[in-house]
C-alpha cells in the first residue's frame, strides 16, 4: 500500500461518519464523570473506541483512578484522565479545553453531565440557591458552547498517542445531561424546573450559534433514573400531593406513574449519548431526547432519581 492509498485508508478508518458509529481516535470530555450516569457514559464512550476521555468533576478527592482501571478493564485502548476542575468556571473551563489540545491537539465530544436538584418548595428557594441552581444546570453548558468548538475546528496530523487519528476537517458534538424539567413544570422544585430550561435553551440556542463549524449540540433529558439515591431525607414539601412522595420511589408508583413501569438505569442514559457522539446521529442538533420510559407522556409529575 502506498502512502497515498493509507492515508485515504485511515481517513475513513477514523472517519466522524463512520456507518458502525465507532469513534476511533476521538478525544472527548465527560463533566459529572465520577457520578453513576457519568461514570456509564465514560464507559459507552469508551465502548465506542474513543481513544481519551477526560473525566471530570468538581472534586479533586474523587476516586478517578478506580474509575480509570474500570473503564480500561473493558475497554483497555481507550486512555481516561481524571481532571478535577469547578465546571462552571470560566477559567477552569478554558484551562480544561487548553490540557486537552496541548497534550491531544483535537477535541471531538463534550459531554456536561452534571446536575444540582435544590430545594423542592419556592418558598425554601433563595436567590443564593438558584445561582447554584444556574451555575450547576445551566453554566456548564453555556461554557462548553461557548469555548468546546473553536477547539472541535482544529484538526491535527496523526499523533503518537494511542488509538491516534488524523482529524483532516472540523466536527464535533456537544451533549448535554439536563433533565425532563427542561420540558414542563411538574419535576420538582421552581429552581430545578427554571435552570433545567435554561440547559435545553443554551441547546436551542446553539444551533444557530454552530452553523457553518461542523458542531452539533443537543440534550438529554432523563426522567427518574435509578442511581442509588433514597429521598427519604429531602425537603419534598414544594411537590404535589397527586403523588405521595413516599411512593414515588416505590415499585408500585414506578408501575403507576411511568410507561415502562421500572426506573432507567444509568447505562441507558449513556447509551444516548453514544448515539449523540457518533455518527448515527449525524443529521440531528438541536434536539431534546427524553428519556424517561414514558413517563413525562402519561403524568403531571415525576422526579428526577
Amino acid at each position: 500500500m502506498n502512502g497515498q492509498q493509507q492515508q485515504e485508508s485511515e481517513s475513513e478508518h477514523f472517519s466522524p461518519y463512520r456507518h458502525d458509529g465507532k469513534l476511533y481516535g476521538f478525544v472527548c470530555v465527560v463533566t459529572g464523570a465520577t457520578q453513576p450516569v457519568g461514570k456509564a457514559i465514560v464507559s459507552e464512550l469508551a465502548a465506542h473506541g474513543a481513544a481519551c476521555i477526560y473525566a471530570c468533576s468538581s472534586s479533586p478527592s474523587d476516586d478517578y483512578a478506580g474509575l480509570a482501571e474500570e473503564v480500561n478493564k473493558q475497554w483497555p485502548s481507550t486512555k481516561v484522565i481524571g481532571y478535577p476542575f469547578k465546571l462552571a468556571n470560566e477559567e477552569d473551563t478554558l484551562g480544561l479545553i487548553d490540557d486537552v489540545l496541548n497534550a491531544w491537539g483535537r477535541l471531538d465530544v463534550y459531554v456536561t453531565s452534571s446536575g444540582l436538584l435544590g430545594p423542592s418548595s419556592i418558598t425554601e428557594t433563595t436567590p443564593a440557591d438558584l445561582y447554584k441552581l444556574f451555575e450547576a444546570n445551566s453554566m456548564a453548558p453555556f461554557f462548553a458552547l461557548k469555548y468546546a468548538p473553536p477547539a472541535m475546528a482544529k484538526t491535527t496530523p496523526k499523533g503518537s498517542y494511542p488509538n491516534a487519528a488524523p482529524k483532516d476537517h472540523a466536527y464535533g458534538s456537544i451533549v448535554v445531561v439536563s433533565s425532563v424539567a427542561s420540558t414542563y413544570g411538574g419535576c420538582w422544585g421552581a429552581g430545578y424546573t427554571m435552570t433545567s430550561h435554561a440547559a435545553l435553551g443554551v441547546v436551542k440556542a446553539g444551533v444557530a450559534t454552530l452553523k457553518g463549524t461542523g458542531v452539533r449540540i443537543n440534550c438529554i433529558s432523563p426522567g427518574q433514573i435509578d442511581i442509588g439515591v433514597d429521598l427519604k431525607g429531602f425537603d419534598m414539601r414544594g411537590l404535589s400531593a397527586q403523588f405521595p412522595p413516599s411512593s414515588l420511589q416505590s415499585e408500585e408508583g414506578r408501575r403507576e406513574i411511568v410507561g415502562l413501569e421500572r426506573a432507567g438505569m444509568p447505562v441507558e442514559v449513556a447509551r444516548t449519548v453514544g448515539f449523540f457522539a457518533s455518527s448515527f446521529s449525524s443529521y440531528i442538533t438541536g434536539h431534546n431526547m427524553v428519556v424517561d420510559g414514558g413517563a413525562s407522556v402519561m403524568n403531571p409529575l415525576t422526579i428526577p432519581i
